[in-house]
């Protein structure tokens, strides 16, 4: 599980990387988008990793990596919105921004160390494809708990969705980085 590690701190320090620069250019502007925005933004970077995958013509120059970063950070983005709430201004420096940037990974990367300790990194096996089918799912279930108003009977929250479809995209940005 070591080079499990490393390999998650690579993936997420290009997407932190960009993450910063886009913080740079256009403040915090995100903080004024509901969760349903943020989960329909990443909807459409899944439906286009989706469609790469099984599409033989591609017209628009960027691949399935650059759409796994931007579903990082977007769950990033929302599991921020989660404890800090929906704001009319952006209300974050960048320093704040990355420092809760920071929080909500180390939180979501435990998390995966936990399940990959359980599951003895299962994920190794599995193809991109089905690491994208993964994020769809979590996305239609996180649509319908925003549906039902936040509410579960018996399913986690939207927050561990978010966390799940961060450890996918950064699994198959490991998979994509061995080829």
């Amino acid at each position: 599980m070591q080079d499990t590690s490393k390999q998650y701190d690579a993936v997420i320090k290009t997407c932190r990387d960009l993450f910063i620069k886009k913080m740079k250019d256009y403040g915090s502007a995100w903080r004024i988008l509901r969760l349903p925005s943020l989960t329909d933004q990443i909807f459409i970077k899944a439906q286009r990793i989706r469609g790469l995958q099984q599409n033989e013509v591609q017209k628009v120059d960027e691949g399935q990596e650059s759409e796994f970063v931007g579903i990082i950070n977007y769950c990033v983005m929302a599991l921020v919105q989660i404890e800090r709430g929906i704001v009319e201004q952006p209300d974050l420096s960048v320093d704040e921004a990355i420092e809760l940037y920071d929080e909500k990974v180390a939180i979501t990367k435990q998390l995966m160390m936990d399940k990959n300790h359980d599951y003895g990194e299962a994920w190794r096996d599995m193809r991109v494809s089905s690491l994208t089918d993964l994020i769809l799912q979590k996305l239609l279930r996180v649509k319908q708990i925003e549906d039902n108003q936040g509410k579960t009977l018996v399913s986690e929250g939207i927050d561990a969705n978010y966390q799940d479809m961060i450890n996918y995209a950064v699994f198959a940005l490991i998979h994509l980085n061995d080829k």
